[in-house]
């Protein structure tokens, strides 16, 4: 990957001097301070005119700072969970001239990305990840006999609501290899975080009991010099200490065999080097209780709404004012807010239904019903896996959840949906957000497989609407009495296509798609939002006096087979669209049923290719992934053109 510099944003004194944290660990303690503050202010510089994660990044700033000042990365490796707090750490190691191009088309990734540098060890994206990858290589370094590398899991609170974090937290305490886990304490995720973790984090941070100890602990640490022994031993005497005072009160990480230190003051970015400095030289599972506040060191963010600036597009940075741009006419509604308000207005009259979404109520517009019916909508934390399972569990009981899970986080829960929901042949209806290309945050957020991995599963209802009324008009359909078993709407990030969107429900025929333009020369079959992409592509080939008819799939499962029929009756040319792997997808389903049926056609389909598709703006992927309105249209006039026929392609 090539970058160009060109920000436009010049660097401070000493940012200006840092490409590696080798050139950090030239700064003198004294100059750490105005470090990070020339750090803080190179990320609201390029944020607010670029765009991308916000308050994350602000947050760990002097964190980042001190971990790569003490450790010796990246033999020492360092691992993010998430990862959309890792821009300092991007700047540090190299990408400063090209931080610029951070979620741009061709530019550098939003995440740490292994391919992109030596210093990002792990790619992430999703939660939860940070532990078990760290303990990864931990293990392995310790059986290659590399005592002396060092393992750092930066892991935010809200990441450790998922069952994944404890489960590596379980494994490490017996492995004891080197590993320090940060807990990156500041009470957010997306959204407020949520849960009896957050309860507990909050007592330990306030009890007088526990920081009583913590500062004899502290106390110590900072004298290890002085005692000429080893770290080790000096902890060995403390530990008494601990196990008598502190765990009267039970230290959860402790009963998991960590070694807990803090909470100590995130944002003291010499004390951070002096405390990390001390922990090097304790062998072992560790955990250091970190405390920060996302959005640090910006006043619009630290005084805002939290939510609001964890990514806020563009902004002003004078005057903390989100830019927006205003258009002249009126503009469909994202689909997200679509599904928040309809399923408020189904809930109204259908005392069954119950909203269920793991961490991202405003992400994916639960938020209004939680306000409006919040004894009836849950926000489980990040837990993929317990969201689908407790939807189960509502089921059993006869009431009918919505449970709604962006694409590419449905992954994590693929389990629980065959074998909790759809093997008892349970009635949950799976909304998934971000269905398809989901744009700049790349690869590990499109929803790319959902189509074809749910459509595999035996009693599982696939299903995604072209626009707003056929959204509400699925939603409606699903709740109804006479659906029995799972039911999975899919759709797009963003908006949708109609401005009067608001229109009366109407029941839909499961499994029956609608023809929408009749035409004389091709067909093209469309599944979901890209049917509008289809559209667009038929206006342009009108224009060159080309007739191609156009059907809305609607449901990939069960699929319309009247419809099929009628299709591969009519027409020898044939094109299938869809906003995702077309392995498996809509188009694999068409395939085969022109199979099954001794049906001869050329059939061409479009939608996303046997690769990861990186990062970018969603009609910039279009155009990559080959089914922009353009492109649609200039592959019906190539296949129309051809004189050589092949049955597939």
């Amino acid at each position: 990957m090539e970058f160009v510099k060109g920000s436009g944003v010049i660097p401070g004194e000493l940012l200006a001097k840092v490409n590696s944290p080798d050139d950090l660990k030239k700064l003198s303690e004294d100059q750490l301070e105005q470090f990070c503050t020339e750090l803080r202010q190179f990320i609201i510089d390029i944020v607010s005119v670029k765009g991308g994660h916000f308050g994350a990044s602000l947050g760990v700033v002097e964190l980042t700072t001190a971990l790569h000042y003490i450790f010796n990365t990246p033999y020492d490796q360092l691992v993010w969970d998430v990862g959309h707090q890792a821009y300092g750490h991007k700047i540090i190691t190299g990408r400063r001239d090209n931080f610029h191009t951070n979620r741009i088309y061709k530019g550098i990734s939003g995440f740490p990305k292994r391919s992109e540098s030596e210093f990002d060890t792990f790619g992430v994206g999703h939660s939860s990840t940070s532990i078990g990858a760290a303990l990864g290589m931990a293990v392995a370094s310790k059986y290659k006999g590399l005592n002396d590398k060092h393992h750092i899991a930066v892991i935010g609170d809200g990441a450790m609501t998922a069952g994944m974090s404890f489960e590596a937290l379980n494994h490490a305490g017996v492995e004891h290899a080197n590993l320090l886990v940060v807990l990156n304490d500041n009470c957010m995720s997306i959204d407020p975080n949520v849960g009896a973790l957050k309860e507990y984090l909050t007592d330990i941070t306030t009890s007088h009991t526990y920081n009583q100890v913590k500062d004899d602990v502290w106390n110590m640490l900072g004298k290890l010099s002085a005692f000429g022994k080893s770290a080790q031993d000096i902890v060995s005497k403390v530990q008494a200490s601990i196990k008598t005072s502190l765990l009267k009160q039970s230290n959860l990480f402790e009963s998991l065999q960590f070694r807990y230190f803090g909470p100590v003051d995130g944002h003291d970015v010499v004390r951070l080097t002096k405390v990390l400095s001390d922990l090097k030289d304790i062998p072992g599972p560790k955990i250091l209780h970190v405390l920060t506040k996302k959005g640090k060191g910006y006043k619009f963010s630290e005084e805002g709404n939290e939510t609001t600036w964890h990514s806020p597009g563009l902004f002003n940075k004078e005057t903390g004012e989100i830019i927006k741009v205003v258009p002249k006419e009126p503009q469909p509604p994202k689909y997200q807010d679509v599904f928040g308000h309809t399923i408020v207005e189904l809930a109204e009259k259908n005392s069954k239904i119950m909203g269920i979404t793991p961490a991202m109520p405003s992400g994916c517009s639960l938020n209004i019903m939680m306000k409006a019916m919040p004894n009836r909508a849950f926000d489980v934390g990040i837990a993929e896996q317990h969201a689908v399972t407790f939807s189960a569990g509502l089921a059993t009981q006869g009431l009918i959840p919505f449970c709604n899970i962006y694409s590419s986080f449905m992954q994590r829960a693929y389990d629980q949906v065959v074998h909790d929901v759809a093997l008892q042949k349970l009635k949950v209806v799976f909304c998934l957000d971000r269905g398809g290309l989901a744009g700049a945050d790349g690869p590990t957020h499109h929803g790319a497989f959902d189509i074809a991995y749910f459509r595999c599963i035996p009693n599982m209802i696939v299903s995604a609407p072209m626009n707003e009324e056929e959204l509400r008009n699925l939603m409606y359909t699903a709740q109804l009495d006479e659906i029995d078993g799972p039911f999975s709407i899919r759709y797009p990030r963003g908006n949708g296509a109609m401005v009067n969107w608001k229109t009366p429900f109407q029941k839909l025929e499961v499994g029956k798609g609608r023809k929408i333009k009749d035409g004389k020369d091709i067909a093209i079959l469309s599944l979901g939002h890209p049917g509008n992409l289809v559209t667009e592509a038929i206006t342009l080939l009108e224009k060159e006096n080309i007739s191609p008819a156009h059907y809305d799939m609607r449901f990939a499962k069960p699929i319309d087979e009247t419809l099929l029929h009628e299709v591969f009756s009519k027409y020898k040319k044939i094109i299938t669209v869809e906003d995702g792997t077309i392995i498996g997808g809509i188009g694999s389903a068409i395939l085969e049923f022109m199979s099954d049926n001794n049906y001869n056609a050329q059939v061409k389909r479009l939608g996303m290719p046997d690769h990861f598709i990186e990062h970018g703006e969603q009609k910039e992927l279009y155009d990559e992934c080959g089914f922009s309105s353009k492109q649609i249209a200039e592959t019906v006039v190539e296949l129309l053109s051809e004189k050589k026929k092949s049955k597939v392609s």
